[in-house]
């Protein structure tokens, strides 16, 4: 089990899109603690409270606030950044908000992907980019064996299609024209994520967190369906490997120039049904669920992600059960409720998450 390295990061210009979102804040957290100069560009965070206001990362690293889709603006933070290496989070990261702005998501999500790729190729010092799309990218069967890397992208929802664009768009502007100028380009497909700090509507965990507050039953849409959920630290671990490996790999080195699986062990993908279940009981007595058999757009109902090519040639794994993912989760959201500083506890956990480096 290899932890990211905080030599190589150390000074190192990132540009960091999407820096303002959940897994964008956790990932500035960890990058400026390693000692890497962190460029964000994003929107303005969307949820009030986020983690991003509540660590001050504005502080912490050179934020700006903009819009992938602006050709101009993401030039500009090119220009200004000069990276060595792009980490692209920047998203529209929601799948029931996709069925209401089909053509913002995939403005954001294929065009914004695309007017930040083109602006790389001016990037006189890039040499690794990692651009994160999703475990939805890929044209789901509804069967019971996990997705690998080479099997079909697709998607049945604006969200899922416009992250297949994606990688689509990717691979052809790392095989026209990055590639040629030696910088390396990889993606990365991660599970559902959970951890502290997350608001946004429409996702399990802080649904859970914002009724069980408030002594509320969740109503719950789809229990039986099954995804691969992860702890937030899990997938940039990830993506901070990849990284990694692609700024010290050969520009020819196809192998890691590609697209990677991050996701939970085969025999640890849970339910949505089981996740609610075993939140309620880490929160206490009063946390509880109910169906909800409403009218809801149509979401898949298994999917599982084969992270052996990440394992093998990155040599990263999960640490965390799910049992553990939501045992920090819940822990996050409580102490921080009462008084412990965001920032703290989300440093804490990052500690606690790379000490687990020899653990079984």
């Amino acid at each position: 089990m290899v932890n990211p390295s905080p030599q190589f990061w150390r000074g190192k210009r990132v540009l960091l899109t999407g820096h303002t979102g959940f897994k964008g804040a956790w990932l500035s957290v960890w990058l400026t603690r390693m000692g890497a100069k962190v460029h964000g560009f994003a929107l303005a965070p969307e949820t009030e409270p986020s983690l991003f206001r509540l660590t001050g990362l504005a502080g912490m690293l050179d934020h700006a606030e903009g819009d992938v889709r602006d050709v101009a603006a993401i030039r500009s933070a090119v220009e200004a950044a000069r990276p060595q290496v792009v980490l692209h989070l920047a998203a529209q990261s929601l799948v029931r908000r996709s069925y209401a702005e089909p053509l913002e998501t995939l403005a954001s999500n294929v065009m914004g992907t695309a007017n930040l790729l083109q602006a790389l190729r001016a990037a006189a010092d890039l040499k690794a980019v990692v651009v994160v799309t999703t475990d939805k990218c890929y044209e789901n069967r509804e069967w019971e064996w996990s997705y690998r890397e080479n099997d079909p992208l697709g998607g049945r929802d604006p969200y899922s299609a416009s992250k297949a664009c994606a990688e689509i768009v990717t691979a052809a502007f790392r095989d026209s024209y990055l590639g040629a100028n030696g910088v390396a380009v990889g993606t990365a497909r991660a599970g559902n994520v959970v951890g502290g700090g997350d608001w946004a509507n429409d996702r399990l965990l802080p649904d859970c967190v914002r009724a069980f507050s408030r002594g509320a039953k969740l109503r719950v849409r789809n229990p039986a369906a099954v995804r691969p959920w992860q702890h937030v630290l899990e997938p940039l671990a990830g993506y901070l490997l990849l990284a990694e490996r692609l700024y010290n790999a050969s520009p020819v080195d196809a192998g890691h120039a590609t697209a990677f699986n991050f996701g939970p062990s085969v025999d640890d993908v849970r339910t949505v049904g089981w996740v609610v279940a075993e939140t309620a009981r880490l929160w206490g007595p009063a946390a509880g669920w109910e169906i909800d058999d409403g009218a809801n757009p149509k979401e898949a109902l298994i999917l599982a992600l084969d992270a052996a090519r990440a394992r093998a040639m990155l040599g990263w794994r999960p640490r965390l059960t799910l049992g553990q993912c939501l045992e920090w989760t819940v822990h996050w959201y409580r102490v921080t409720a009462e008084g412990e500083p965001a920032l703290a506890v989300t440093e804490s956990q990052i500690d606690r998450y790379l000490a687990l480096e020899h653990a079984s």
